[in-house]
């Protein structure tokens, strides 16, 4: 597989897309919470279903998945959404899913394990140089290959 990161720019290209397909996914619940929902309704039902603080866990959840996605989608803060929003779906994993079983069960839990795993790895490469975090700052460390490990070499 490493003809593969020879290639100029698959990796960003990589990261772009991902990027791109969570945070639309984050957005829509984000949004589903804050405007078909709203707080009051989403809070009632974090506290249905048992989550903790259910009051705070709504807000979190809905700003975080809100504007969370967002800087997924045009690749701002990464490493930062990325966390909150795993931090997210592990709250969603053990206090909703994790009873429910896996593949095809009712509340199943592979979607939010796809989300935060997804979540997470974003969180450390970080958004590649096609995200406003690299016209910021320049591209993350963890983006580049070190020294030792170019593929030009």
């Amino acid at each position: 597989m490493n003809f593969i990161r020879r290639i100029p720019y698959i990796t960003d290209l990589g990261l772009l897309v991902a990027r791109v397909a969570l945070g639309v996914v984050f957005v829509g619940h984000g949004w589903q919470k804050f405007n078909d929902q709203g707080h009051t309704a989403t809070a009632a039902a974090f506290r249905q279903m048992g989550v903790p603080l259910p009051e705070i866990s709504a807000f979190y959840a809905t700003w975080v998945e809100l504007l969370g996605g967002g800087a997924l989608i045009i690749g701002v803060a990464v490493p930062i959404a990325g966390l909150l929003l795993f931090a997210d779906m592990a709250g969603a994993f053990l206090f909703v899913h994790a009873g429910h079983g896996m593949f095809l069960a009712r509340h199943g839990f592979e979607f939010v394990l796809v989300l935060g795993a997804t979540s997470l790895l974003l969180a450390v490469l970080g958004s590649g140089r096609f995200g406003v975090d690299a016209f910021l700052g320049g591209r993350d460390r963890a983006t580049r290959a070190p020294e030792g490990d170019r593929a030009d070499r």
